[in-house]
């Protein structure tokens, strides 16, 4: 099969599969199998998903549509990263939306910090990191992988939250009443010193590790040498 095709089958899969498991076979599934069990099928399938992926994307030509935004398209994905970046790791305390015991209790609290900015932090991470790949115009690999990964953010954003308004209820109500879906850059500063420190620092790893992965120099280093 052409590695194009493949990949792009692939993100098909793992789109569909995401889709699938996390809303219409959730319920039938847990009620059959447990919880346990369930989240056991759900990270196989996943990781079976992004490993064909990563085999494709790998076998796929490289730099095939030669960055046609050039340096604008370099300017315009650096800067996205770091947002991305900051939303991502703010995402990962205290985040109503992710599986915890306490999350009913979590969205009763004033949102703070990157949940200021949107409800859905890691999902906006996510689909800002697409973005960022997307405007360099790059290859044909890295457009249907980013393209896959927008969707995924998104609409997936979108279903978690009918999602969580069926499991938690009024607790989830609350949280929405009080938060935005879509992205109030101007409040990004709330997320806080320590985190915006984080981030550049992960920002400045990250993009660093393009090199020594063959992939080529990204963010600063492009200009920093």
């Amino acid at each position: 099969m052409d590695p194009l095709v493949s990949l792009a089958a692939a993100s098909i899969a793992l789109v569909g599969t995401h889709f699938a498991l996390s809303h219409p076979l959730r319920a039938p599934l847990v009620a059959r199998m447990g919880e346990g069990a369930f989240m056991g099928l759900y990270s196989l399938v996943a990781a079976a998903c992004m490993v064909w992926m990563v085999f494709a994307f790998r076998a796929a030509p490289a730099g095939d549509l030669g960055a046609a935004t050039g340096e604008t398209g370099w300017i315009v994905s650096t800067v996205i990263t770091l947002p991305a970046l900051v939303l991502f790791l703010g995402s990962l305390w205290k985040n109503p939306a992710l599986p915890n015991p306490g999350a009913a209790q979590m969205a009763s609290r004033p949102p703070i910090g990157v949940f200021a900015v949107t409800r859905h932090p890691m999902m906006w991470g996510f689909a800002l990191w697409a973005l960022s790949h997307l405007v360099l115009w790059w290859s044909w690999r890295t457009t249907i992988v980013a393209s896959a990964i927008l969707l995924l953010a998104l609409v997936g954003a979108h279903l978690q939250d009918r999602k969580k308004e069926a499991l938690m209820g009024p607790a989830w109500a609350e949280w929405e009443a009080k938060t935005s879906f879509w992205p109030r850059w101007g409040r990004l500063s709330a997320a806080g010193g320590a985190l915006w420190f984080a981030a550049i620092a992960a920002w400045l790893l990250v993009t660093w590790l393009h090199v020594p992965s063959g992939v080529g120099p990204a963010g600063l280093w492009r200009w920093l040498g």
